[in-house]
């Protein structure tokens, strides 16, 4: 059996960039990520901006979780 140096080498070096890049390239996804995520996506808006969802306990209003279920689907919120 002939084992041939070249080519092994060649393979070696060819996984070797390959995770290299790889891992270079998962960086910079995550550089981007992070770069693009805001600081705190929770904060009361400032300026003339709202803040449209306010949490607000369960009140029951008297509908059934049927009626509920049926208003969620026809308005799909």
């Amino acid at each position: 059996m002939v084992v041939s140096v070249r080519r092994w080498l060649r393979r070696v070096l060819f996984v070797l960039l390959l995770c290299i890049f790889t891992i270079t390239m998962y960086g910079g996804c995550r550089f981007i990520a992070v770069w693009i995520t805001p600081q705190d996506p929770y904060r009361v808006p400032q300026g003339q901006a709202l803040k449209v969802f306010q949490h607000d306990d369960y009140q029951d209003n008297g509908s059934s979780v049927y009626e509920r279920l049926r208003l969620f689907y026809w308005y799909g919120e």
